[in-house]
């Protein structure tokens, strides 16, 4: 059970995924194919499926794409919403091309008319928007009024778009407020979710590659879920996006919000004890273990200090030594290895587990 009290939200469906309420907090990535090729696109959200994604945007740049979000949808396991910037009428063409929701930053569309004219599409087909506010398309005139982007002019904007869209009585929506900051995510955020009862989006807009874009994401996501916001969640990184879903699914499962559906792995950090290439082992067994699915925890260790004292929760562990290793299941030792066939035998008692566990 997780420690966490989840904010309730309003609830709308992205297809047959519930987003808000207490929903569980789905994870979305976004295909980088160009989206009118279709076999490409295609294979990147099975690609996508196949890691958890259980929602993915693809961005629409022109009609050739809106007719590919028809073909796609027939075939994707997941639901599709479209990205769009600048042209409402690629957001209407969407719609009538079957895309499960849009994605719309309203500072970019133009005037009010015009968005006006995509939620009258979205009504009549049900179809959700989201709302994206974010740091670099903010409106001019709130560029204007705070000197700037901060967080009290996303607020504002993503607020203000609130209000219209609840003045022609269009609810079926979610919100984003994104900055590559992650003080000012964080902040525009808690604000925002002290103000409107629609489920967010969460995310950091251009985190950066791997390393720090890992770091800083983590610090915005798991701030806000902590304190109950957040109803799905993107990690957007420079890289490919199967990382993303990889990286969502550790902070949920970390903060016991989403139990993870596959091998939890603990290692300890390097240290003088140290008499076994630890790192090199621990790369070995993440790779020889990569295809079991089960929600078990496997550790693996330097030494015995470690084996017999932080792991003993684990189902098993791996504890090195000089030219030998113990594997260890339930906290009791069952077998000692050479150092040579270390990596077999313990790939091995972990599959037998998993088998006895199915």
């Amino acid at each position: 059970m997780s420690f966490i009290e989840r904010k309730r939200t309003k609830k709308i469906y992205v297809g047959n995924i519930g987003i808000g309420g207490f929903e569980p907090i789905s994870v979305q990535s976004m295909t980088n194919t160009d989206t009118r090729s279709i076999d490409a696109t295609l294979a990147q959200i099975n690609s996508l499926y196949a890691k958890g994604c259980e929602i993915v945007r693809c961005a629409v740049v022109d009609e050739q794409a809106c007719k590919a979000i028809s073909i796609l949808k027939q075939k994707s396991p997941i639901p599709i919403i479209v990205d769009i910037h600048f042209d409402h009428k690629l957001a209407i063409c969407s719609i009538e091309h079957n895309a499960d929701c849009i994605r719309i930053n309203p500072g970019n569309i133009g005037s009010f008319d015009k968005v006006k004219t995509i939620v009258n599409a979205a009504q009549q087909r049900n179809v959700p928007l989201r709302i994206g506010v974010n740091s670099g398309s903010l409106e001019k005139n709130l560029l204007a009024k705070y000197s700037g982007v901060c967080v009290d002019a996303l607020v504002e904007s993503a607020y203000n778009w609130v209000m219209r869209l609840e003045d022609i009585g269009f609810r079926n929506f979610k919100l984003s407020i994104k900055s590559s900051s992650v003080e000012e995510t964080i902040l525009a955020y808690e604000k925002i979710s002290s103000m409107v009862e629609y489920p967010l989006h969460i995310g950091l807009t251009e985190a950066g590659g791997d390393f720090e874009g890992i770091i800083k994401s983590t610090c915005a996501v798991s701030v806000l879920l902590r304190q109950g916001i957040g109803d799905t969640i993107r990690v957007s990184l420079t890289d490919a996006p199967e990382k993303e879903i990889d990286v969502a699914f550790e902070i949920l499962n970390a903060l016991g919000l989403r139990k993870k559906q596959s091998i939890e792995f603990i290692s300890c950090p390097t240290c003088g004890r140290i008499e076994i290439d630890l790192i090199e082992l621990t790369k070995q067994v993440k790779a020889r273990l990569s295809h079991i699915k089960k929600p078990i925890k496997v550790a693996i260790m330097g030494c015995v200090v470690n084996a017999l004292g932080e792991a003993r929760q684990a189902d098993l562990a791996i504890a090195g030594g000089r030219h030998f290793g113990l594997i260890i299941e339930k906290g009791k030792v069952v077998k000692k290895v050479k150092e040579d066939k270390l990596l077999d035998s313990f790939v091995e008692q972990v599959e037998e587990y998993v088998k006895k566990q199915s």
